[in-house]
């Protein structure tokens, strides 16, 4: 049933892994709520934002996203539906907390979108194990390490290391890009990691993981709204294996290298979890892949319109924060007409005939000294989208739009590049063999399957002849090519 009024939480400071991307999802679920005929109520303790507008919410309140200060404006305004799936994960949290706090009961408010016990199911660690159990899809060997007291966490921590072994992935519960996580391959590191990660979460809860080193990692965003009706809008597939983080990672969709029968199991497989989780809007699942792609492991499922919607909506087309919107307000996807077409429904896959390239934008120019090491936390402070017929151009593209001249893609500084020279060497022998696969695939031409190989005088890799003194790390990306 569509509620009169939805207060909306907004995602607050921005922070690494969750900035813009929720501006832009907030703002979409405003405009799709009021254009429904529901009163929206809006709080974000971020004035530096576009859905704080006055014109883009009925009500807008700039208070700090706590139980108090929400609870003061529940009582004042009176909603009958709050809206925590596009705020990221701080609206997420949030949400849990005023539902401990006995707030929704007290003042008659509900949820609407993704139910609570889906959002403490996908985000609690140790139930999400227990439901893939039981709907038979594989995850990596892993351990939960909690405890009521410092002796009861250490013991805990002693029988996940002795269980799982390093290396190893520290993943703690309810936290937003990797935060308080990481691999470890020592036992201090390991400890430390530990610690660390307790006091990340905000229910003291860390899974410990086996590092599935080589393993490379596919994501899918999907839909689903009340009728059960399930769609996968994209698919994205990391160029960076296990490890780093998809939002360090560069990313094509639609995915490139997967067979058809890899890709379909995947599909399916993230439309059972999303169903069996009862998410009602959009969700993010992530899988590890083997190398032979004869296994695969679930990684995490976000219950929510994540930094991966964004990238897919503008991928695609597929407007995933006004469709998750449209959902909540007790709209089908059946019934939710595409804008972007303006032909068909939303119940509707997009199809895509070109590659859209995600290039992270890191900040070590602003940050010299800053560990540059990737792993599973989070670092990149923005990113560029580059979309074109190839793999290749779209890459050089991204490239291009950095926008970091005469530093490269990582800042680096020139006395730390180590000479491309060898790169004129390894080319002409790498591309003796792609002429002989050529003849295999039909006699495609050079140009087709030349990897990105400009040199300038220096023997430093750059990005085009056109844009030689723009430094560019060498990417030789030969399994997409």
């Amino acid at each position: 049933m569509k509620p009169a009024s939805v207060l909306i939480l907004g995602s607050g400071p921005v922070v690494i892994g969750q900035a813009a991307e929720f501006d832009y999802a907030g703002t979409q679920a405003c405009r799709a709520l009021r254009a429904e005929g529901v009163r929206t109520i809006l709080v974000n303790s971020n004035p530096a934002t576009i859905m704080t507008d006055p014109s883009v919410a009925d009500v807008v309140y700039l208070e700090a996203l706590t139980v108090e200060a929400v609870e003061a404006v529940i009582a004042r305004e009176k909603p009958e539906g709050l809206l925590a799936g596009l705020g990221g994960q701080t609206a997420l949290n949030l949400a849990v907390e005023l539902d401990r706090a006995g707030v929704l009961e007290r003042h008659n408010v509900r949820l609407v979108g993704t139910p609570l016990e889906a959002i403490e199911m996908a985000e609690d660690r140790q139930r999400f194990r227990e439901l893939l159990d039981r709907i038979g899809q594989p995850y990596a060997p892993s351990a939960i390490v909690d405890g009521a007291t410092d002796a009861d966490r250490l013991a805990s921590a002693d029988r996940a290391l002795a269980e799982i072994g390093l290396p190893a992935i520290v993943r703690p519960a309810f936290t937003l890009g990797g935060t308080g996580g990481g691999i470890v391959e020592t036992e201090p590191a390991y400890r430390e990691r530990i610690r660390t990660g307790l006091r990340a979460s905000p229910i003291g809860q860390v899974m410990v993981e086996r590092c599935l080193v080589g393993w490379g990692e596919i994501e899918y965003e999907v839909m689903r709204d009340a009728d059960d009706t399930c769609i996968a809008v994209c698919s994205m597939e990391n160029v960076d294996p296990l490890g780093v983080h998809t939002g360090d990672s560069i990313v094509v969709a639609p995915v490139q290298t997967l067979p058809d029968p890899v890709h379909q199991r995947l599909r399916s497989a993230a439309i059972a979890i999303i169903r069996a989780l009862g998410v009602e809007g959009g969700c993010n699942v992530q899988f590890a892949l083997s190398p032979d792609y004869a296994d695969y492991a679930v990684i995490e499922v976000n219950p929510r319109v994540s930094r991966s919607s964004a990238l897919a909506s503008k991928a695609t087309g597929y407007p995933i924060a006004r469709v998750a919107a449209q959902i909540a307000a007790g709209r089908t996807l059946a019934d939710i007409p595409n804008v972007v077409t303006g032909t068909t429904v939303a119940a509707f896959e997009p199809a895509l005939d070109y590659v859209v390239v995600k290039l992270p934008r890191f900040p070590f120019d602003k940050f010299p000294l800053a560990d540059r090491s990737l792993g599973s936390q989070m670092k990149a402070t923005g990113e560029v989208m580059a979309i074109d017929r190839t793999f290749g151009s779209a890459l050089n593209k991204a490239l291009r739009g950095l926008e970091q001249s005469g530093i490269g893609p990582l800042a680096e500084n020139p006395e730390w590049a180590a000479t491309m020279a060898y790169l004129s060497a390894v080319y002409p022998a790498a591309m003796a063999d792609d002429a002989d696969d050529a003849d295999d695939l039909g006699g495609a031409g050079e140009a087709d399957l030349a990897p990105i190989r400009w040199l300038d005088a220096d023997g430093q890799a750059c990005e085009s002849t056109r844009h030689a003194e723009r430094s560019a790390a060498p990417i030789v990306l030969r399994r997409f090519l």
